[in-house]
């Protein structure tokens, strides 16, 4: 693998993560108490492991994590909460409807991460990458009915 090249990807894939990892659990937090609240919890949790799998891999291959790069994930996910939705001081169900998209995103570009370090694994553990594959695809399911049940609550007008 070309070194240089993959430690950029592999950086910017964890400023991604950070940023998904951030935004999940924030979700997670808001509808806690809601019957959808394990779902989002459960995505928080395996967002989370999964940017330790991907910290875990950029070890194994002697990727140091650029801060800067982490600092800006992070960043960029509180920057994200200042966009307007229709309400002043509260939160909207468009805002739902933004983050579970965002998340969705994310979790594509992991999965898309994993199915890229497939052909170049070398000494790379291909039945764990196999594994984060198949735990991506999951959570876009997830993602995917959340999102389901969250458009037609806001945009029917029964919700948020």
């Amino acid at each position: 693998m070309e070194y240089k090249a993959l430690s950029i990807y592999l950086n910017d894939h964890l400023a991604g993560a950070t940023f998904g990892e951030d935004l999940a659990w924030r979700m997670a937090r808001e509808h806690k108490s809601s019957a959808t609240g394990g779902d989002f919890r459960h995505l928080a949790e395996d967002v989370s492991q999964d940017r330790l799998s991907l910290l875990a891999l950029m070890q194994s291959l002697h990727v140091p994590p650029r801060r800067h790069k982490v600092y800006g994930g992070w960043a960029a996910e509180k920057i994200s909460r200042l966009k307007p939705n229709g309400r002043f001081w509260r939160r909207s169900g468009l805002s739902n409807l933004i983050e579970l998209e965002t998340l969705r995103m994310g979790i594509q570009g992991k999965q898309q991460l994993w199915q890229a370090l497939l052909p170049v694994a070398g000494g790379l553990n291909e039945a764990r990458l196999h594994r984060l594959l198949d735990r991506a695809t999951a959570q876009m399911k997830t993602v995917d009915a959340l999102h389901g049940t969250a458009a037609q609550e806001v945009l029917a007008g029964r919700g948020g």
